[in-house]
């Protein structure tokens, strides 16, 4: 961590949901960059993106990333990380996954182990890929799933399979289609966790706001949004993604903790 600064992440519309689930869903590359405009405003130094294909179905596309990349960056000009995906989203194999994001060369990228390497059997592809994008010093965030998927990860790190040290890892509670995880799943991740990297975490549902207190509290880093969470607690709708940002920067302000700059989260990445 540094200087005690807390990164905020949003993920303001994933692979999956649509207007029919909120009518401020932002799909469209200007509603995306009005979106990251409210969210950097509110406190969030990071923005994980994901683009629509013409049907709203989720993509890998360049070109559509490309077009929304140049909409956000228009409006949070280099005050904020862009942080694309690489999910599969039941659509893409992980040779396909690989060549979507060696065509885009995103400055930074998020990255499923189980997804880029299933099994044992992956590990030469899932480590050559790795190591391409470090020799593009292009910034990975590893998504991880479970305890198991912890304890993969740091072996390996160990192995030399993840080139680099001191990353910025994603733990993710609950999914889509079960969104019921135990209020100690965190403290669980946190502890298979026994090596020196940053982690964030993300949480399906309405207890988002709950987890992301927690993490706060636990120096970790928060990713909320619209991907993982529509809810305020009370069961209402948020009104939009930059209300849920807000939340998390009145939580760090009341637990002592600044919000990281564009800077700081950079510098949260392996080495």
């Amino acid at each position: 961590m540094i200087d005690n600064s807390l990164l905020i992440a949003v993920a303001p519309n994933g692979a999956r949901r649509n207007y029919a689930d909120h009518p401020h869903l932002p799909i469209s590359p200007k509603e995306l960059a009005y979106t990251a405009a409210r969210c950097l405003e509110a406190g969030a130094a990071m923005l994980h993106l994901h683009v629509r294909d013409e049907w709203g179905g989720h993509t890998l596309d360049a070109r559509r990333y490309r077009a929304a990349l140049k909409e956000i960056e228009s409006a949070v000009g280099e005050d904020m990380l862009i942080q694309v995906t690489s999910e599969a989203a039941g659509v893409y194999r992980p040779h396909e996954q690989v060549a979507a994001v060696r065509e885009l060369e995103p400055r930074c990228v998020s990255i499923g182990l189980r997804e880029i390497i299933p099994d044992d059997t992956a590990i030469d592809f899932g480590a050559s890929f790795l190591a391409e994008l470090r020799e593009r010093a292009c910034l990975v965030q590893y998504i991880l799933y479970s305890v198991e998927d912890i304890q993969r990860y740091q072996r390996f790190c160990v192995e030399g399979v993840i080139p680099t040290s001191g990353n910025l890892v994603l733990f993710v509670l609950g999914r889509y289609d079960n969104q019921q995880y135990q209020e100690s799943a965190l403290q669980e991740y946190r502890a298979a966790l026994t090596q020196p990297d940053n982690w964030m975490v993300c949480a399906f549902g309405s207890q988002e706001q709950r987890v992301m207190s927690q993490a706060i509290q636990l120096s970790g880093h928060v990713r909320v949004g619209f991907e993982n969470n529509i809810w305020l607690q009370d069961g209402s709708l948020a009104e939009d993604n930059s209300v849920l940002v807000s939340l998390s920067a009145q939580s760090a302000r009341e637990q002592g903790r600044n919000l990281a700059t564009i800077k700081d989260a950079v510098a949260m990445f392996g080495t």
